[in-house]
């Protein structure tokens, strides 16, 4: 399984950016996937994920900001990133679990390398 990560960047606050995750060796729509987040110095956090069904998990400090959507066809997991703070300066990962994951709490199983999203003031 590879997860690649891309889209992000250098923006200004209340600005908008689009993660993608491109997945090979595996089936999106048959597995939970998730959008994790790092700031520098400290812990990883779960910022958005989608289960199998279809149900949706966000972060309180995201919701209504931040969008998780997934294209089986594509085989391609995304995060939609609108209104962004500073405080989103993060190095963002993509995650997959599997069929049985808790979407929620995880864990996740796979990672991919990460894109750095720098939100300027």
């Amino acid at each position: 399984v590879q997860l690649v990560e891309s889209g992000g960047g250098l923006v200004q606050a209340g600005g908008s950016l689009r993660l993608s995750c491109a997945g090979s060796g595996s089936i999106f729509a048959m597995n939970a996937m998730a959008w994790y987040r790092q700031a520098p110095g400290a812990v990883r956090e779960l910022v958005a994920a989608i289960s199998v069904g279809g149900n949706l998990y966000y972060a309180n400090s995201v919701k209504g900001r931040f969008t998780i959507s997934r294209d089986n066809a594509k085989n391609t997991l995304y995060l939609q990133m609108n209104s962004l703070k500073p405080e989103d300066t993060a190095m963002y990962y993509c995650a997959e679990g599997s069929y049985y994951t808790d979407y929620e709490r995880g864990p996740y199983d796979y990672w991919g390398q990460g894109t750095q999203v720098t939100v300027s003031s």
